[in-house]
């Protein structure tokens, strides 16, 4: 912690008043090395032609021309070698720290986003490489800090007016209830289903943000287990077939694998991912003939599940955001008590945890397809999980 040593000053004056002097001890000497190095480029010729002049004189006045002229081409070459050495040390030492300090500058103004440009190939240039690399990282660090602030108050924003929205209308039809303006029995349920609505509702963005945060914080537990992919995909769109079918939602479930494969699942985490997948479908999808249509197959070294539509489609434009937290299609935020606006959010966070990817794409006014794509497990990555687990 910083202690001032003048009586009568704040610790904060003092360290002003500290950093006041190091900036100015800073700019003398940076003026003080800037002097020398002119000296040192201008001045220099000028000792040379002194120095040849005066052993010619010198040995003019003694009577030796011819030596003295000997010398005078010695001294020559001497110099033109040292004159070529002091260029290669200008071109490689004192340029790249010239930029180099200017570079520090902009640093200490706050500008990270600066790079040094420097083609010698020695120690200085391993410094400015590094100086670079500290720059950039500087400059990610602060770009990621203002997303963060961006996101914080974004984020704020969109769960106060979610919140908001809800509240108001519980007390609005409390209030009602409250004074005795509702007499007919009919109207006085109506108003306390939609209070129990708007609770649930409440109480389901409450769910998805902690679960949001704690993903976001990876202080989320998860249970993975060795799942032999084929079996536990059978036994999971059984459920759905018979609750879609229910809602009279036309399902198909297609299994293209080839060998029975594994991977690593929470099953729990999963169903979660999958079923906000399933329900954004059902939610956005047409009112009649609504078809859902699961194809399971291997790409390369993962196993894909795409989950596929005859919904209305998304546009274009729309389709890198729809995994945003608070991302809704609709700018007119229709009222939904069921969609809280962090499901597809969840559900990317869900997978990735399980080292997997999610994408999307779609055909505006026709479907669309989402892509859950979980990473194989080579045999041997079974025979040791399995091991591993036998001895535990």
């Amino acid at each position: 912690m910083f202690k001032c040593r003048y009586p009568h000053t704040s610790d904060k004056n003092c360290e002003d008043i500290f950093l006041m002097k190091l900036r100015m001890i800073h700019s003398h000497h940076h003026h003080e090395f800037q002097k020398y190095h002119r000296y040192f480029r201008y001045f220099r010729p000028a000792f040379v032609l002194f120095n040849i002049l005066i052993l010619y004189l010198l040995f003019s006045w003694v009577g030796f021309k011819g030596i003295g002229l000997f010398f005078a081409a010695l001294i020559c070459i001497k110099e033109i070698f040292q004159f070529i050495f002091l260029l290669r040390l200008e071109k490689r030492i004192f340029a790249p720290i010239e930029k180099l300090k200017l570079g520090l500058d902009e640093i200490a103004k706050g500008n990270y986003n600066v790079k040094v440009e420097c083609q010698t190939a020695n120690d200085l240039g391993l410094l400015i490489f590094s100086f670079n690399e500290m720059a950039q990282k500087l400059y990610d660090s602060e770009k990621l800090q203002t997303e963060y602030e961006e996101n914080r108050k974004t984020l704020i924003a969109n769960i106060s007016h979610d919140l908001k929205t809800p509240i108001t209308a519980i007390q609005g039809y409390i209030e009602a209830l409250l004074d005795g303006s509702i007499k007919n029995e009919g109207d006085q349920d109506k108003y306390l289903k939609t209070i129990h609505h708007n609770i649930v509702y409440i109480n389901k963005l409450i769910d998805d943000l902690f679960l949001f945060s704690k993903l976001e914080m990876q202080k989320l537990n998860f249970s993975f287990e060795n799942v032999s992919i084929r079996p536990f995909m059978k036994d999971f769109m059984e459920e759905y077939k018979f609750d879609l079918e229910e809602k009279n939602i036309e399902f198909q479930y297609v299994d293209q694998l080839e060998h029975c494969d594994f991977v690593m699942l929470d099953g729990k985490r999963f169903h979660q991912a999958f079923n906000n997948i399933i329900s954004n479908a059902v939610k956005h999808g047409p009112e009649n003939n609504l078809s859902i249509k699961i194809t399971m197959y291997r790409q390369n070294q993962f196993i894909c599940l795409d989950i596929e539509d005859n919904g209305h489609g998304i546009a274009a434009d729309k389709l890198p955001f729809i995994f945003d937290r608070f991302y809704r299609i609709d700018t007119e935020r229709k009222k939904d008590y069921e969609c809280t606006g962090l499901g597809l959010a969840i559900a990317r966070e869900l997978i990735e945890a399980h080292h997997g990817k999610i994408t999307v794409s779609s055909l505006e006014a026709q479907s669309t397809c989402f892509t859950i794509m979980l990473p194989v497990l080579e045999d041997k990555e079974v025979t040791s999980r399995h091991e591993t687990s036998i001895n535990h």
